[in-house]
């Protein structure tokens, strides 16, 4: 099982995407507050669709909490080298990205769990990618190189 984290997400769009997503790869969302919304939000209600009761999220009071119990942390950043696609993902490893518009803080980056720091592609000049659009070509890529298991 493979574990998403959005650290302090600010837009309730992009976590319903995100729940939709972790529905149908069977990742577990951890969400770290604060967060930029309420769980209730018609909009998050809406970008996630009927998924909600698919898809396992579980909400964190703190970064250190939300890290207990999970595998290798790999944190998004447009400031690593590494592609996502040169690491040999494994089974429980946790997918870290950081809010909209500012990505993950330095002392995020710099915490001692934090094991790798990766990057998605993009054509020079482009800032960052959407969150829930950077969490899903990981979380798949991930899911891809396990085989995709339990998937149809």
């Amino acid at each position: 099982m493979l574990h998403v984290v959005f650290f302090e997400p600010r837009i309730a769009g992009n976590t319903g995407n995100a729940i939709r997503m972790v529905s149908g790869t069977g990742a577990v969302l951890h969400l770290v507050e604060p967060l930029g919304f309420d769980l209730a939000e018609a909009k998050l209600r809406r970008a996630g669709l009927d998924y909600h009761d698919l898809a396992q999220v579980v909400v964190h009071p703190t970064f250190d909490e939300a890290l207990t119990g999970l595998g290798r942390v790999l944190a998004f950043t447009t400031q690593a080298t590494r592609r996502y696609d040169d690491v040999d993902w494994h089974d429980g490893d946790a997918l870290l990205f950081g809010p909209e518009p500012t990505g993950l803080p330095a002392d995020v980056l710099a915490h001692p769990r934090v094991e790798v720091q990766v990057r998605i592609p993009m054509l020079p000049g482009r800032r960052s990618m959407n969150l829930s659009n950077a969490a899903a070509v990981a979380t798949y890529e991930a899911w891809r190189q396990l085989g995709f298991p339990g998937g149809v």
